[in-house]
């Protein structure tokens, strides 16, 4: 099991990275910067590569409506170029809120986007012949009916450090998740709890890995927790809760919040409401507080040692190949303490 690290969109970026090359050398593997609106995540895994020498890194995620297919496609090419072939691209759909609300562009089709931006971002990346591709949501070269007949079919002028860089996407709904394990090399889900994967994506997964193309491998499962090991740290475990209330409640709107109807899915149907009517209502410490317990306790890896190890055992028993943790303790040599210690107990779950 890899041991990973997530990186906020918020706060103090270069910090981070300062901090974050002393964690490559404590034996962290793979590091994934987010991007919803706030700076962009190409500039700050550019800055992480020049910082690093091993660590692999992953965006977690690139919505797939801001960008082209191709411009995807040279920007993963690009950044796995400069990191000497480190990089892994993290895609996902995002939610109407911040497609629409951000970036001013139509929220339809993820789905069937999804699937044409890997099909094409894998032929940009093969460079076999200059890129075609005529499909339902993108056509290349352009029709010239649709504009001014001009368009020539090209191919990427670089050649990439490697034509198969591994593919992410981020997903928590049914048929996405199936496309997920159709599709990609890895799944990046959100608030993963082990005893509840299988009853909420067992058959989603199941669909996918039937068509599944066995080039592609082992899907990489990538599940979040954080991380705090002693007899006195349950205190830590509500450092979870104003996050999970900002996605449950906040991430979208009624009826269309994919983080509210995961945590109904889950079973907390009562508590998903609440939750988003307490949100939208500016009332988020009330909303934080309404977070189940099970839900913060059992994505965590905070507790005893003891404890800890149980719920390695169990990641690993639902299929969880990288586990990404934050680290949670007073001072940074005590975080680095944390990340070879999880290391170690990793290696012999």
């Amino acid at each position: 099991m890899r041991i990973g690290m997530p990186l906020g969109y918020a706060g103090g970026f270069k910090e981070s990275v300062a901090e974050l090359v002393e964690y490559e050398k404590a034996g962290l593997d793979i590091v994934y910067v987010a991007e919803a609106y706030s700076f962009d995540g190409v500039s700050q895994l550019g800055y992480i590569a020049a910082k690093t020498e091993r660590l692999e890194i992953a965006s977690g995620i690139l919505n797939i409506y801001s960008r082209t297919p191709t411009l995807m496609a040279m920007t993963a090419a690009g950044i796995d170029y400069v990191s000497d072939g480190r990089f892994t691209l993290g895609i996902g759909a995002s939610g109407p809120q911040v497609i629409e609300g951000f970036h001013g562009v139509p929220y339809h089709a993820p789905l069937g986007r999804t699937r044409e931006v890997i099909e094409i971002c894998r032929k940009v990346w093969k460079r076999e012949a200059p890129l075609e591709h005529h499909g339902k949501h993108y056509e290349l070269p352009l029709d010239p009916a649709k504009g001014t007949g001009l368009g020539k079919a090209l191919k990427i002028i670089n050649h990439p450090v490697r034509p198969d860089i591994p593919i992410q996407i981020a997903a928590i709904g049914e048929k996405n998740v199936q496309l997920t394990a159709e599709i990609a090399n890895g799944w990046q889900p959100i608030f993963f709890l082990p005893e509840k994967a299988g009853d909420v994506w067992g058959e989603a997964l199941r669909k996918g890995a039937e068509k599944r193309d066995p080039s592609l491998g082992t899907l990489d499962i990538v599940a979040q927790a954080p991380l705090a090991i002693g007899e006195d740290v349950e205190g830590y475990l509500d450092f979870g809760r104003p996050m999970a209330a900002l996605y449950i409640g906040g991430m979208g709107a009624k009826g269309k919040n994919f983080y509210n109807s995961l945590c109904r899915r889950y079973g907390w149907e009562k508590e998903a409401e609440e939750i988003q009517d307490l949100y939208l209502a500016g009332k988020k410490n009330e909303a934080a507080e309404k977070v189940p317990a099970e839900l913060v306790r059992n994505m965590s890896l905070i507790g005893p040692e003891s404890w800890v190890k149980e719920r390695l055992a169990a990641f690993k028993e639902v299929g969880v190949t990288t586990l990404n943790i934050t680290p949670i303790a007073a001072d940074h040599k005590s975080k680095l303490a944390l990340i070879e210690r999880i290391k170690e107990l990793a290696a012999d779950v």
